[in-house]
């Protein structure tokens, strides 16, 4: 599957969730939505409820939300869980 990759650690409200609209409008079978946020994003996973798409989400230990979502109500989000993710981000932000 083709992650769509949004950071949204450090965007201010509303900013995460007018994103992550414009971006599952756009998804396709096959393709899903990896979210980074610093918090839950309640009404995103609530719109994703309601339009029966497929989703997860689970907090790090660092304090990083994952919050993956599909169309696609076939695939294994947790497989495609990537909890190292938000540390490979810090680390790359750190290179540049």
């Amino acid at each position: 599957m083709k992650r769509e990759l949004l950071d949204a650690r450090r965007m201010e409200h509303p900013e995460p969730l007018e994103k992550a609209i414009a971006i599952l409008r756009e998804l396709e079978r096959g393709q899903y939505l990896y979210m980074l946020h610093r918090k839950e994003p309640v009404p995103l996973l609530a719109l994703a409820k309601e339009h029966r798409l497929n989703h997860l989400s689970r907090c790090s230990e660092e304090g990083v939300w994952h919050i993956l979502i599909t169309p696609d109500n076939s695939a294994d989000l947790e497989k495609l869980l990537d909890p190292e993710l938000d540390r490979a981000l810090v680390a790359a932000e750190s290179l540049s």
